[in-house]
């Protein structure tokens, strides 16, 4: 099982990211936009997505992983479990999350460094 230590680790092991609160939980942002907030129950983690269409697929595919709440309807966001995911996953979910938010080039500095 992976923790909010874990989370810490990966994201903040991605370029140009640093960590604040959000709501009360801490928060990873890429210049100034987050990619990925623990929830307030500690063992949740907020990522946004490509779209409303692979939060679909995601809560799908692994129910026991990923879902949603009605706060959360219409927006390309999914929950994810920490205790259902391991480090792998996470490290590709959050390195997707934080594609989605960091500039252009900074995302092309990091292909260039894989």
């Amino acid at each position: 099982m992976v923790t909010e230590e874990d989370v810490r680790g990966l994201a903040l092991a991605l370029p140009a990211t640093t960590e604040k609160t959000m709501y009360g939980t801490p928060a990873f942002y890429v210049r100034g936009k987050w990619f990925a907030r623990m929830r307030e129950e500690g063992d949740v983690l907020v990522l946004p997505v490509s779209a409303e269409e692979e939060k679909a697929g995601l809560i799908a595919a692994e129910p026991a992983t990923f879902f949603t709440t009605p706060h959360y309807d219409g927006h390309a966001i999914v929950l994810v479990r920490l205790g259902a995911v391991d480090a792998g996953e996470l490290r590709e979910l959050l390195t997707e999350a934080w594609r989605l938010r960091a500039p252009r080039r900074l995302a092309a500095e990091l292909d260039d460094h894989a």
